[in-house]
C-alpha cells in the first residue's frame, strides 16, 4: 500500500498547520519493538539476489515508511509490484524485495525482532557467507 502524501485524507487545516491522516495502514499490534531506520540505495541496486536463502527469498518483515527521495520497485511474493516515489508514505507486508529504479532515500519502521535477521543475513551475502 502507497499513498503520495498529499493524497492522505485533510483531517486539520488551519492557518499555520495541517494534518492529514490514512487510517488502517497496517497493523502493527502483534510487532513489538520498532526499529527505525534509515536506507539508501543507488540506481539500480537490487535486494533480491542477497535476499536469497530466506524464506521465499524475499524480505519476511511487515516495514511501514517514507521515501524522501528517488524511485523503488517494490515486489510482492502474490508477483504484484508497487512503484512509490519520493514523497510517498508506505506499509509493505511480509514476503517483498525491493529494488532502486533511481537514486533512493527511504525511513523504515519495522519490527526489530523480524528485520535485523533480514539485515544480518543481507550483511553476511554481501561478505560472502
Amino acid at each position: 500500500m502507497r499513498m503520495a502524501t498529499n493524497e492522505l485524507p485533510m483531517r486539520i487545516d488551519t492557518e499555520g498547520a495541517t494534518a492529514r491522516q490514512q487510517t488502517d495502514f497496517g497493523d502493527a499490534s502483534k510487532c513489538g519493538a520498532m526499529g527505525a531506520e534509515f536506507f539508501a540505495m543507488k540506481q539500480g541496486a537490487d535486494l533480491a539476489p542477497l535476499l536469497k536463502g530466506l524464506e521465499r527469498d524475499l524480505c519476511e518483515s511487515p516495514h511501514w515508511g517514507y521515501l524522501v527521495r528517488g524511485a523503488l520497485t517494490v515486489g510482492f511474493a502474490d508477483g504484484t509490484e508497487e512503484h512509490p516515489r519520493a514523497g510517498d508514505v508506505f506499509y509493505w507486508p511480509p514476503g517483498h524485495t525491493v529494488k532502486a529504479t533511481e537514486d533512493a532515500e527511504f525511513v523504515l519502521f519495522s519490527p526489530q525482532h523480524e528485520h535485523s535477521p533480514v539485515i544480518e543475513h543481507v550483511k553476511g551475502r554481501l561478505e560472502g557467507k
